[in-house]
């Protein structure tokens, strides 16, 4: 059975790399969906396979207009809010649109949320919103000072949530996301992360640069683990777990000089010369958190999160997929 048979619902960012992964699993369940973006970010051919499907709306818009935000929200009874400026570096070069996108923009959402009834809000957070703390592994209740601007902005979509969840009663989640990855993923543009920027440059035999001594760690998480938080935290009917915010990873941290190994690794079985693809340092980057690992078992818990894709497993299907796709 279908869990969203028929059932509307709103993914904002939806041409985006999770947002677009979330319309495809959303429109196997069955679901309607409406998808909101401005493509600041988003590329429109994430959306064209879905464009021929009767249970597909695209709306184009920027969440920085309520206008647009109260439109969009309008007889759905999901929202799944992905729209954001990410990327920490391009916070620290231009901090005031990210504040205007991810925090004015976001708040936009929360206001056409509650006008429209909407059932749940489901948000994307973000592991950034741990800053300086030490605590390993991270566990949602302590959090330390942020260390950029970006990550200013995601937790204060946290407060905001939890404002509008006390106040106005609306049911809010979110979702705080560790290192994302998978198909779609960008792999261009200054602000690419680091899987999809790494795999296309060991694919041109161009060598990655990692930044600084390459032990800093990450809880590397695959698309499909995402998806899977995204839609249990929607149909979670616990009344404990609504109006929190969960951790999104896998449980498991790597360093970036392993993960460089690894993934020279697997794209060599795609082609031998990979394999002697030198991989460089270069200076540490301002903001970077040093090490990240997350502990799921509060989602666990409360919404029954159980990832299946590890850092290896995740990284063959990526690596599939961009060689397919993009080479």
């Amino acid at each position: 059975m279908k869990k969203f048979k028929n059932i509307p619902v709103l993914i904002t960012g939806g041409a985006g790399f999770i947002g677009s992964n979330l319309t495809e699993a959303l429109l196997n369940e069955g679901a309607i969906v409406r998808s909101l973006d401005n493509f600041a970010t988003g590329h429109r051919h994430n959306i064209e396979p879905f464009l021929k499907n009767p249970n597909f709306e695209f709306l184009e818009g920027d969440i920085r207009d309520i206008e647009t935000c109260q439109k969009a929200c309008k007889g759905v009874v999901y929202v799944f809010h992905q729209a954001a400026l990410g990327s920490v570096p391009r916070s620290i070069k231009d901090p005031a649109t990210s504040t205007l996108v991810n925090i004015n923009g976001t708040l936009n959402m929360l206001i056409a949320a509650r006008d429209n009834s909407v059932k749940r809000f489901i948000y994307a957070a973000s592991s950034s919103t741990y800053g300086d703390s030490e605590s390993m592994p991270k566990v949602e209740h302590i959090i330390g000072k942020p260390l950029s601007p970006y990550a200013i902005t995601k937790y204060v979509n946290e407060l905001y949530a939890d404002v509008f969840a006390r106040t106005y009663g609306i049911d809010t989640i979110g979702l705080r996301y560790f290192n994302v990855f998978g198909r779609r993923q960008d792999p261009e543009g200054a602000y690419a992360a680091v899987i999809p920027k790494w795999v296309m440059q060991f694919i041109r035999k161009e060598s990655p640069v990692i930044n600084g001594g390459g032990e800093y760690s990450r809880d590397f998480t695959y698309i499909d683990n995402v998806i899977q938080a995204n839609i249990l935290a929607a149909l979670a009917e616990n009344p404990d777990a609504a109006n929190q915010v969960y951790n999104v990873a896998f449980g498991d941290r790597t360093t970036l000089n392993e993960l460089a190994l690894w993934l020279r690794e697997a794209l060599s079985n795609y082609d031998p010369e990979i394999a002697q693809v030198e991989i460089l340092h270069g200076p540490y980057r301002q903001g970077d958190i040093p090490h990240s690992l997350a502990s799921v078992e509060k989602a666990r818990k409360f919404l029954g999160y159980d990832p299946k894709f590890n850092l290896k497993s995740g990284l063959i299907e990526a690596c599939k997929w961009y060689w397919e796709n993009l080479r």
